[in-house]
Protein backbone atom coordinates (compact mmCIF):
# COMPACT_ATOMS: atom_id res chain seq x y z
CA UNK A 1 0.00 0.00 0.00
CA UNK A 2 0.80 3.53 -0.76
CA UNK A 3 2.23 6.02 1.85
CA UNK A 4 0.16 8.30 3.25
CA UNK A 5 0.68 12.05 1.54
CA UNK A 6 0.24 15.70 2.97
CA UNK A 7 -1.29 18.16 0.98
CA UNK A 8 -0.73 22.03 0.61
CA UNK A 9 -4.21 23.83 -1.31
CA UNK A 10 -3.48 27.57 -1.75
CA UNK A 11 -6.20 29.81 -3.23
CA UNK A 12 -5.66 31.30 -6.50
CA UNK A 13 -5.41 34.99 -5.94
CA UNK A 14 -4.59 37.64 -7.68
CA UNK A 15 -6.69 37.70 -11.15
CA UNK A 16 -8.31 40.28 -12.44
CA UNK A 17 -11.93 40.41 -13.71
CA UNK A 18 -12.29 37.60 -16.08
CA UNK A 19 -13.23 38.63 -19.89
CA UNK A 20 -14.06 37.08 -22.99
CA UNK A 21 -10.93 36.16 -24.92
CA UNK A 22 -8.33 36.50 -22.07
CA UNK A 23 -5.71 34.50 -22.17
CA UNK A 24 -6.68 32.40 -18.41
CA UNK A 25 -3.67 29.94 -18.59
CA UNK A 26 -1.11 32.87 -18.79
CA UNK A 27 -3.27 35.16 -15.87
CA UNK A 28 -2.47 31.87 -13.59
CA UNK A 29 1.15 31.70 -14.47
CA UNK A 30 1.27 35.47 -13.62
CA UNK A 31 -0.68 34.99 -10.02
CA UNK A 32 0.37 31.46 -8.85
CA UNK A 33 3.41 29.80 -10.40
CA UNK A 34 2.68 26.55 -10.74
CA UNK A 35 5.03 24.16 -10.80
CA UNK A 36 5.80 21.46 -12.91
CA UNK A 37 4.15 18.62 -10.47
CA UNK A 38 0.88 21.32 -9.25
CA UNK A 39 -2.49 20.60 -9.83
CA UNK A 40 -3.93 23.77 -11.16
CA UNK A 41 -7.52 23.62 -10.46
CA UNK A 42 -9.74 26.21 -12.05
CA UNK A 43 -13.25 27.08 -11.84
CA UNK A 44 -16.08 26.59 -14.59
CA UNK A 45 -16.95 29.89 -14.39
CA UNK A 46 -13.63 31.76 -14.77
CA UNK A 47 -13.44 29.23 -17.83
CA UNK A 48 -16.47 30.01 -19.70
CA UNK A 49 -16.20 33.62 -19.04
CA UNK A 50 -13.06 33.64 -20.73
CA UNK A 51 -14.61 31.33 -23.40
CA UNK A 52 -17.34 33.64 -24.17
CA UNK A 53 -19.89 31.53 -22.89
CA UNK A 54 -22.17 33.68 -20.51
CA UNK A 55 -25.62 34.66 -22.69
CA UNK A 56 -27.91 37.25 -21.64
CA UNK A 57 -31.63 36.01 -21.41
CA UNK A 58 -33.55 38.81 -22.68
CA UNK A 59 -31.59 37.99 -26.82
CA UNK A 60 -32.60 34.26 -26.29
CA UNK A 61 -35.97 33.26 -28.41
CA UNK A 62 -37.56 30.20 -26.46
CA UNK A 63 -39.11 27.91 -28.71
CA UNK A 64 -42.96 26.16 -27.84
CA UNK A 65 -41.03 23.20 -26.32
CA UNK A 66 -39.36 25.86 -23.54
CA UNK A 67 -42.55 27.99 -23.27
CA UNK A 68 -44.60 24.69 -22.55
CA UNK A 69 -41.85 23.30 -20.20
CA UNK A 70 -40.92 26.47 -18.30
CA UNK A 71 -44.66 27.03 -17.77
CA UNK A 72 -44.35 23.70 -16.45
CA UNK A 73 -41.74 23.99 -14.27
CA UNK A 74 -42.43 27.94 -13.29
CA UNK A 75 -38.81 28.35 -14.60
CA UNK A 76 -37.87 31.63 -17.21
CA UNK A 77 -38.40 30.11 -20.48
CA UNK A 78 -35.25 31.87 -22.21
CA UNK A 79 -33.50 29.58 -19.16
CA UNK A 80 -35.16 26.81 -20.04
CA UNK A 81 -34.50 27.20 -23.80
CA UNK A 82 -30.84 27.16 -23.73
CA UNK A 83 -30.77 24.31 -21.06
CA UNK A 84 -32.38 22.33 -23.86
CA UNK A 85 -29.93 23.37 -26.44
CA UNK A 86 -27.37 22.61 -24.16
CA UNK A 87 -28.74 18.98 -23.73
CA UNK A 88 -29.34 15.40 -25.55
CA UNK A 89 -31.63 14.55 -23.33
CA UNK A 90 -34.12 15.56 -20.46
CA UNK A 91 -33.63 12.99 -17.74
CA UNK A 92 -36.09 14.39 -15.32
CA UNK A 93 -38.50 17.46 -15.31
CA UNK A 94 -40.97 17.74 -12.02
CA UNK A 95 -41.04 19.66 -9.20
CA UNK A 96 -39.42 22.60 -10.32
CA UNK A 97 -36.61 20.68 -11.18
CA UNK A 98 -35.00 20.44 -14.66
CA UNK A 99 -32.29 17.09 -14.71
CA UNK A 100 -30.85 16.99 -18.35
CA UNK A 101 -27.91 14.80 -20.10
CA UNK A 102 -25.37 17.56 -21.71
CA UNK A 103 -24.16 17.50 -24.80
CA UNK A 104 -21.08 16.27 -23.28
CA UNK A 105 -22.38 13.41 -21.49
CA UNK A 106 -23.07 15.22 -17.79
CA UNK A 107 -26.20 14.66 -15.89
CA UNK A 108 -26.91 17.36 -14.01
CA UNK A 109 -29.47 20.49 -13.23
CA UNK A 110 -30.50 22.75 -16.09
CA UNK A 111 -27.13 21.45 -17.84
CA UNK A 112 -25.16 23.73 -15.73
CA UNK A 113 -26.11 26.57 -16.54
CA UNK A 114 -25.46 29.13 -13.83
CA UNK A 115 -26.12 32.56 -12.46
CA UNK A 116 -24.24 33.30 -9.55
CA UNK A 117 -21.65 35.81 -9.21
CA UNK A 118 -22.98 37.28 -12.81
CA UNK A 119 -24.86 40.26 -13.54
CA UNK A 120 -28.81 40.06 -13.44
CA UNK A 121 -30.21 38.74 -16.43
CA UNK A 122 -26.43 37.06 -17.33
CA UNK A 123 -26.05 32.84 -16.97
CA UNK A 124 -22.88 31.08 -17.64
CA UNK A 125 -22.95 27.92 -19.95
CA UNK A 126 -20.59 25.09 -19.27
CA UNK A 127 -17.54 25.10 -21.52
CA UNK A 128 -18.42 23.37 -24.53
CA UNK A 129 -15.24 20.72 -24.37
CA UNK A 130 -14.27 20.55 -20.39
CA UNK A 131 -10.85 18.68 -21.52
CA UNK A 132 -9.99 20.76 -24.24
CA UNK A 133 -10.35 23.91 -22.16
CA UNK A 134 -7.84 22.31 -19.91
CA UNK A 135 -5.64 21.31 -22.66
CA UNK A 136 -5.11 25.18 -23.74
CA UNK A 137 -4.78 26.44 -20.38
CA UNK A 138 -1.93 23.69 -19.29
CA UNK A 139 0.06 25.23 -23.21
CA UNK A 140 -0.33 28.59 -21.90
CA UNK A 141 1.17 28.42 -18.50
CA UNK A 142 3.26 25.89 -19.97
CA UNK A 143 4.56 29.16 -22.94
CA UNK A 144 4.55 32.00 -19.94
CA UNK A 145 6.53 29.72 -17.37
CA UNK A 146 8.30 26.20 -19.25
CA UNK A 147 6.05 23.98 -16.37
CA UNK A 148 3.04 22.02 -17.36
CA UNK A 149 1.00 21.34 -14.25
CA UNK A 150 -1.93 19.13 -14.09
CA UNK A 151 -5.05 21.32 -14.95
CA UNK A 152 -8.77 20.56 -13.43
CA UNK A 153 -11.82 22.34 -14.52
CA UNK A 154 -14.54 21.65 -11.65
CA UNK A 155 -18.04 22.95 -11.18
CA UNK A 156 -20.52 22.06 -8.41
CA UNK A 157 -22.76 19.33 -9.09
CA UNK A 158 -26.06 17.91 -6.98
CA UNK A 159 -25.68 14.47 -6.19
CA UNK A 160 -28.57 11.68 -5.93
CA UNK A 161 -29.50 10.42 -2.45
CA UNK A 162 -27.54 12.98 -0.66
CA UNK A 163 -28.52 16.71 0.03
CA UNK A 164 -25.89 19.63 -1.13
CA UNK A 165 -23.45 19.71 -3.94
CA UNK A 166 -19.52 18.99 -4.16
CA UNK A 167 -17.19 20.05 -6.98
CA UNK A 168 -16.39 17.62 -9.90
CA UNK A 169 -14.39 17.64 -12.66
CA UNK A 170 -16.08 18.57 -16.18
CA UNK A 171 -12.40 18.92 -17.55
CA UNK A 172 -8.87 17.98 -17.04
CA UNK A 173 -5.04 17.14 -18.09
CA UNK A 174 -2.28 15.87 -16.99
CA UNK A 175 -3.65 13.35 -14.62
CA UNK A 176 -5.58 10.41 -14.72
CA UNK A 177 -8.77 11.04 -13.74
CA UNK A 178 -9.73 7.77 -12.34
CA UNK A 179 -7.37 5.69 -10.12
CA UNK A 180 -8.65 1.53 -10.58
CA UNK A 181 -7.91 0.02 -8.11
CA UNK A 182 -9.75 -3.25 -8.95
CA UNK A 183 -7.36 -6.49 -8.58
CA UNK A 184 -5.00 -5.22 -6.53
CA UNK A 185 -5.28 -6.20 -2.66
CA UNK A 186 -5.95 -4.60 0.65
CA UNK A 187 -3.60 -4.31 3.84
CA UNK A 188 -5.15 -7.86 4.59
CA UNK A 189 -4.77 -9.73 1.24
CA UNK A 190 -8.32 -8.84 0.59
CA UNK A 191 -8.94 -8.29 -3.38
CA UNK A 192 -10.35 -5.48 -4.22
CA UNK A 193 -13.19 -5.87 -6.92
CA UNK A 194 -15.06 -2.36 -7.16
CA UNK A 195 -12.52 0.71 -6.14
CA UNK A 196 -12.61 3.12 -8.52
CA UNK A 197 -11.50 5.99 -7.35
CA UNK A 198 -12.37 9.40 -8.71
CA UNK A 199 -8.95 11.00 -8.22
CA UNK A 200 -10.49 14.36 -10.38
CA UNK A 201 -13.43 14.65 -8.72
CA UNK A 202 -11.42 14.41 -5.40
CA UNK A 203 -9.38 17.35 -6.33
CA UNK A 204 -11.63 19.27 -7.37
CA UNK A 205 -13.97 19.17 -4.03
CA UNK A 206 -10.39 19.57 -2.16
CA UNK A 207 -10.03 22.78 -4.37
CA UNK A 208 -13.55 24.45 -3.47
CA UNK A 209 -12.34 24.30 0.64
CA UNK A 210 -10.14 27.26 0.60
CA UNK A 211 -12.38 29.87 -1.50
CA UNK A 212 -16.16 30.70 -1.13
CA UNK A 213 -18.11 31.19 -3.65
CA UNK A 214 -18.65 34.70 -3.28
CA UNK A 215 -14.74 35.24 -3.22
CA UNK A 216 -14.09 36.06 -6.41
CA UNK A 217 -11.37 33.53 -6.07
CA UNK A 218 -11.21 31.27 -9.20
CA UNK A 219 -10.08 28.18 -8.16
CA UNK A 220 -6.56 26.87 -6.10
CA UNK A 221 -3.13 25.38 -6.27
CA UNK A 222 -2.65 22.04 -5.05
CA UNK A 223 1.00 20.60 -4.30
CA UNK A 224 1.93 16.94 -2.83
CA UNK A 225 0.27 14.72 -5.45
CA UNK A 226 3.65 14.72 -8.00
CA UNK A 227 3.58 11.52 -8.64
CA UNK A 228 -0.28 11.95 -10.24
CA UNK A 229 0.99 14.75 -12.61
CA UNK A 230 2.52 13.30 -16.17
CA UNK A 231 3.52 14.84 -19.52
CA UNK A 232 0.70 13.55 -21.47
CA UNK A 233 -2.82 14.85 -21.52
CA UNK A 234 -4.15 11.56 -20.50
CA UNK A 235 -7.97 10.38 -21.29
CA UNK A 236 -9.71 13.45 -19.73
CA UNK A 237 -13.04 13.86 -17.42
CA UNK A 238 -14.83 12.43 -20.39
CA UNK A 239 -13.85 8.92 -18.75
CA UNK A 240 -16.11 9.63 -16.32
CA UNK A 241 -19.70 9.46 -17.76
CA UNK A 242 -20.81 5.84 -17.41
CA UNK A 243 -21.80 3.86 -20.22
CA UNK A 244 -25.31 3.22 -20.73
CA UNK A 245 -25.13 -0.24 -20.70
CA UNK A 246 -23.37 -0.23 -17.48
CA UNK A 247 -25.96 2.45 -15.88
CA UNK A 248 -28.96 1.06 -13.31
CA UNK A 249 -30.63 4.27 -13.31
CA UNK A 250 -30.87 5.11 -17.15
Amino acid sequence: MGAARELRIRPLTGLPELREGDELGRLVAEAADPGAGEIVVLSQKAVSKVEGRVRKLADVEPSERAGALAAELEKDPALVELVLSESRRVVRAERGVLITETNRGWVCANAGIDSSNLEQGLVSLLPQDGDGSARRIRAEIAAATGASPAVVIADSFGRAWRIGQADVAIGCVGLPPLADWRGRRDRNGRELSATHIALADELASAADLVRDKDSGVPGAVISGLEHLVQPDDGPGASAFPRPAEEDLFR
